[in-house]
């Protein structure tokens, strides 16, 4: 009976010991504090812009509404420098690369898709003077936005008004690639998201920056209003699909472009980090 308090006493004192030990115990691994963790101020904008460059064509942005601030610049360095136009024609030599390994069938029905919009034709000039996609920024608020014009939210008579001008300029690498299926004997199917309105001005304006010979030019009708960019080329896809062509390419700067159904057997996506849709 005797040993039964000693061993209640040496446990009190093993226990006490343990927790004077623990409280100065310094782990390997801490958790980051606030005084570590870098703002993302202070992360160089171009790295930053760039790494949110590549969140957007890769789609793990999701649905975004505006160029960052600071990243206005870089958009506006990137879209008018070399890179832009360097990135098109890669994705334009991959393009042609896949296409040459199809075999052309005799029936007329291996077929490509493109868009417009970014993917054949680029509207840089429209958005030189309206903000690169840019939504809500007013040009004081930041130093580097006077290359802009001005900056505004998205305004479809004003976009109207550009497309009846018709004279978006061709991407160069995209015509590459355009006459180089048209050689290889594809029919070329043009997608587009503009109004049925505007069919003769878009016509129009591919044909002057040198799109010729399509094998269907298909825009949105009237009953297709608020139907989802990615429903809506999907549906006209499958519309192509049931009267019997193979689509093996599709081209698009959107991935609204691309997804969907009747997906086409290769899809190549051109980037553009000046606006998304749906």
């Amino acid at each position: 009976m005797a040993s039964q308090p000693l061993t209640f006493l040496f446990l009190l004192l093993l226990t006490a010991s343990v927790l004077e030990s623990s409280t100065s115990f310094e782990p390997n691994i801490r958790l980051p504090t606030t005084a570590t963790i870098v703002p993302r101020s202070d992360i160089d904008d171009d790295l930053y812009c760039a790494s949110w460059q590549l969140a957007v064509e890769t789609s793990n942005a999701g649905s975004w509404a505006a160029i960052p601030s600071r990243c206005v610049p870089f958009v506006r360095d990137y879209m008018t420098g070399q890179r832009y136009a360097s990135d098109c024609e890669v994705v334009a030599n991959y393009s042609l690369a896949y296409a040459s390994t199809v075999k052309i069938a005799s029936d007329g029905k291996d077929a490509w898709v493109f868009d417009v919009d970014e993917t054949l034709l680029t509207n840089l000039p429209y958005y030189r003077d309206h903000g690169f996609g840019i939504n809500g920024i007013e040009k004081n608020t930041h130093p580097d936005l006077s290359w802009l014009g001005r900056s505004e939210i998205f305004n479809e008579s004003c976009w109207d008004e550009w497309v009846a001008e018709a004279k978006a300029p061709a991407i160069p690498s995209s015509l590459k690639l355009y006459n180089g299926l048209k050689q290889m004997r594809f029919k070329i199917f043009v997608l587009t998201g503009r109004s049925e309105h505007q069919r003769n001005d878009t016509r129009k304006n591919l044909e002057l920056a040198g799109y010729t010979g399509w094998e269907g030019l298909i825009l949105r009708g009237a009953s297709d209003g608020g139907t989802p960019a990615t429903i809506f080329k999907s549906e006209r896809r499958s519309v192509l699909v049931n009267e019997g062509y193979r689509i093996h390419g599709n081209s698009g700067d959107q991935w609204s472009d691309l997804l969907g159904f009747a997906v086409a057997k290769r899809s190549f996506k051109l980037p553009n980090p000046m606006y998304y849709i749906a």
